[in-house]
């Protein structure tokens, strides 16, 4: 992975220093996908803020790897939080979110995206599964549409959605 790719496209700007092991453009991402269905791999996309790790997500994040053999996560960018979450969010910067999740011996690929949505990140890899957390249905899944249209399925995974970074962010004040 190396080299400086400028297109404008990419969800994720390359910073001047290095990036921490398993954390990838896009397009790098999309090649692993390549390479891994090549070999006769399951892909499994799943995507969230991770501004404040918890329990919650590491199971979420086991699930999900637990529907195929690689597992890629993309993390909201710090604009997508704010507008998402509202200010003082997120709590840690985009790229130590990312280096956090990457860090999970069960996630493949870490990937950052600007969008409000993961729907570009699941048209460009078109991964097998779309794994979601508890707090959706199969049936309530914004990008259910665009998953089934290409052919992938939506898998929901994780505990209960007992745990919140926004609920515990609440009892600290």
């Amino acid at each position: 992975m190396t080299g400086e790719d400028s297109r404008p496209s990419e969800s994720f700007a390359r910073p001047s220093t290095p990036l921490p092991a398993g954390i990838v453009t896009l397009e790098e991402a999309r090649r692993a996908v390549e390479e891994a269905r090549r070999r006769g791999r399951t892909v499994v996309l799943a995507n969230g803020c991770f501004d404040l790790l918890h329990v919650g997500h590491v199971r979420y994040l086991r699930g999900a790897r637990k529907e195929g053999d690689l597992l890629v996560v993309a993390v909201n960018s710090d604009a997508s939080v704010r507008a998402l979450k509202g200010p003082p969010r997120p709590l840690m910067p985009e790229r130590e979110r990312a280096e956090m999740v990457a860090a999970f011996g069960y996630v493949d690929y870490v990937l950052i995206f600007e969008e409000p949505t993961v729907e570009n990140v699941l048209r460009s890899l078109r991964p097998d599964v779309h794994a979601k957390g508890t707090d959706y249905t199969v049936e309530t899944v914004p990008e259910r549409e665009l998953v089934s249209a290409y052919g992938g399925r939506v898998a929901i995974v994780g505990d209960p959605k007992d745990h919140s970074s926004s609920d515990y962010l609440r009892r600290l004040e």
